[in-house]
């Protein structure tokens, strides 16, 4: 959690930024003002970041990436970085990219969104956007990886699988055991690959849910608390307590709640209000905060 608040930064609270750490990828979502100094204190080199993803063009969500962008050709970051962001804003992402002079020599490849869907491949998961309903164009993002298979060790021993046997089984998805054919499937479980979804402003709409189902870890905008959902509707943003539906709905394991209004001196009320609704594991984001996803 590089920062949390929305709109513009508080003296405990910096622009949005969030990195998420999977496998050998480091996903940079919505860098905003301050985000390469907060990466500096979360101990984030610019050699970190493999890709960078803004939902939408307001400043809280991207005035960090002339300073990113920038790092990344200073520190001679060797691998590419991938850049997505709305189609829309081609030409804003064109200015934050160049925004003043320096020598650059990254290689930053840029793919615009413009409709839901696969974005890229990460690794062996899949990196996927959907729409959004905000003032301007937002896209929200989920990485998935696919479902696997755990190998159970006493199926295995009561059909005398063992040694370099598993392996082939695990490769080939059959076993011939002294004439007798044996799956993959007879021996072993469904592992459910891990998801990842970030759903920052929008208000509450059917990409919501496409997006945050059975996330194992969801970071999700509550910029207001319910007694405000007008001005939430209004603005285009979620309540806390629409959050904290949202993800027991979705079967959400891990619930971040993060982009709080200034409006408001106590945090914990966004908790409280999610907390109605979602009895999982629920986080309220700070500045610098690490937060896990579970196994």
């Amino acid at each position: 959690m590089l920062g949390t608040a929305s709109q513009v930064p508080t003296r405990t609270r910096g622009h949005n930024g969030y990195l998420l750490r999977w496998d050998g990828e480091g996903l940079l979502f919505d860098p905003g003002e301050g985000a390469q100094r907060q990466m500096l204190q979360a101990g984030v080199s610019a050699t970190d970041v493999t890709r960078i993803c803004l939902s939408h063009f307001h400043g809280d969500h991207c005035l960090g990436v002339p300073g990113v962008v920038q790092r990344l050709s200073l520190d001679r970051v060797p691998h590419p970085v991938h850049a997505y962001y709305p189609a829309s804003g081609r030409g804003y992402f064109d200015r934050l990219r160049h925004a003043c002079a320096f020598h650059e020599t990254a290689q930053l490849h840029e793919w615009p969104i413009d409709a839901d869907g696969e974005v890229a491949a990460v690794g062996t998961a899949t990196l996927e956007a959907a729409r959004l309903v905000h003032a301007i164009d937002a896209f929200g993002y989920r990485l998935v990886e696919p479902d696997g298979r755990r190998m159970l060790p006493d199926l295995l021993a009561r059909y005398g699988i063992a040694g370099p046997a598993v392996g082939r089984l695990q490769r080939d998805g059959v076993l011939d055991v002294d004439g007798r054919t044996v799956t993959v499937e007879q021996v072993s479980e469904v592992r459910r690959g891990q998801r990842f979804a970030f759903v920052m402003d929008t208000r509450l709409c059917p990409a919501v849910y496409a997006l945050a189902d059975g996330a194992d870890l969801l970071v999700i905008e509550s910029t207001f608390l319910d007694e405000d959902a007008d001005l939430a509707w209004r603005y285009g943003h979620l309540t806390a307590g629409q959050a904290g539906r949202v993800a027991a709905e979705c079967r959400v394991r891990t619930l971040v709640l993060t982009h709080f209004s200034q409006r408001y001196p106590d945090p914990a009320a966004f908790a409280a209000q999610a907390r109605r609704h979602f009895a999982g594991v629920l986080v309220l984001a700070e500045d610098l905060m690490r937060v896990p996803i579970r196994r």
